[in-house]
């Protein structure tokens, strides 16, 4: 019998063990779904309320206190709902998925599988909290009497986008609280400082342009204003352009440093956690 050593054979195996392990992704994302909103009283009612009650405090305090331009004829309701939806689903999923590993350190500790469907399967569940908010868009845009542009069809590329960016940050945080539990409470600090640092309750054109590189190194920017092009009918600017490849880029290099780091890990999870 002979015994044939391969490199890369095991990297190999583990990306073949997702596909595997496949039936575990749904029933912990489903699980995720369920847990979520157990014991209350309205239930996921809840993906629809926070939205709603942050976009109705934002129109408040930027149109009618601040008195903030929209751009063009956009009703500052859909203006702010549309940059509202990336961001709950980031925030969701960021404060979920960088959790997923400690919640979760029964299974982890006691059964072998990918440790990568854990922060995985906590990203999707928050995209069903998305797709219930995403209702709400609709009764707007009748309220308001708004059709949307053609380019709304883009949309499930900017989804795929705020799905990539919610996974490769939470990838890396989710490893790093396994080490350091500290992160437990620095995370909600960066969601709600990165709430008003991003453009939710403004338009990005309201940036200096002197601040505006620096301003676009937070990726959710050109994440935000990749939604509102869809739905609010922006113009497209160079400047736009410039947003979205800059979060594109950040995003690719967090997902690389992500999963390498989180597989770099990996392995120590059972034991410390």
């Amino acid at each position: 019998m002979q015994l044939i050593i391969e490199p890369g054979r095991t990297e190999k195996n583990y990306w073949k063990d997702l596909w595997r392990y496949r039936e575990l992704f749904y029933i912990l994302a489903w699980r995720d779904v369920k847990v979520r909103y157990k014991q209350t009283v309205i239930g996921a009612l809840w993906s629809i309320i926070r939205p709603l009650l942050t976009m109705l405090v934002f129109t408040i305090i930027f149109s009618r206190i601040a008195k903030l331009p929209t751009d063009g004829t956009i009703p500052y309701a859909i203006l702010v709902y549309a940059a509202m939806l990336p961001w709950q689903f980031f925030s969701t999923a960021l404060t979920e998925s960088s959790n997923s590993l400690v919640t979760n350190s029964n299974l982890i500790s006691k059964v072998y599988f990918p440790r990568l469907i854990i922060p995985a399967s906590a990203v999707i569940a928050s995209f069903v909290d998305f797709l219930i908010s995403f209702i709400i868009l609709f009764a707007l845009m009748i309220y308001y009497h708004y059709t949307p542009p053609l380019q709304i069809l883009l949309l499930p590329v900017f989804l795929i986008f705020v799905f990539l960016t919610s996974f490769s940050l939470g990838l890396y945080l989710t490893a790093v609280n396994v080490k350091y539990r500290d992160f437990r409470y620095i995370i909600p600090f960066i969601v709600q400082f990165g709430l008003y640092v991003s453009p939710v309750g403004f338009s990005s054109n309201v940036i200096p342009s002197k601040w505006r590189l620096l301003y676009d190194l937070n990726p959710m920017v050109g994440v935000i204003d990749g939604f509102r092009w869809c739905i609010c009918g922006d113009k497209f600017t160079q400047q736009t352009l410039m947003s979205m490849s800059i979060s594109l880029a950040i995003t690719i290099v967090t997902l690389i440093f992500g999963t390498y780091y989180f597989r770099k890990t990996e392995k120590t999870f059972a034991d410390i956690i």
